[in-house]
């Protein structure tokens, strides 16, 4: 299920972005019987320990009870992927910017996408397509840490 507008994160207060129920099962590292028949949203806050939330109770999963590191909630980290589906961690791409050769991460991705090799509705935390932040970082100019 995935409603049209995100609810207020319980821990920040914070707007979130609605996502598909699917999306947090896929990602969750707990038991799936734990997901209750709620609209989802994902909290993007960087300082909130919530990734997902339920929009009618307060029911909610923190970065302790998914599979992957999330992007989001640890932007600086540079064993962290940024692009979960050709596994670009934020370290690679900073040493991409570094290196001055950002653009062809870029599309080496936009290639991938387009022989259909991605999979970010299930793998991306977000549960939406990485290359928009992906393309985020570069234009920001990051670098490690």
């Amino acid at each position: 299920m995935k409603t049209g507008i995100g609810g207020v994160c319980p821990q920040c207060l914070q707007v979130g972005k609605p996502i598909d129920t699917g999306t947090v099962k896929s990602l969750l590292a707990r038991s799936l019987i734990e997901v209750t028949a709620a609209h989802y949203s994902f909290c993007a806050t960087a300082t909130c320990s919530v990734v997902y939330f339920a929009v009618e109770t307060d029911h909610t999963f923190t970065t302790a009870d998914v599979r992957e590191a999330v992007y989001q909630k640890a932007p600086n980290d540079p064993a962290v992927f940024v692009c979960y589906c050709f596994r670009h961690t934020v370290g690679q791409i900073d040493a991409a910017i570094q290196q001055g050769i950002a653009q062809r991460v870029v599309t080496a991705i936009t290639a991938g996408i387009q022989a259909g090799c991605c999979a970010c509705d299930v793998r991306n935390p977000q549960g939406t397509c990485c290359l928009g932040n992906v393309r985020a970082r570069f234009q920001n100019g990051f670098a490690a840490n």
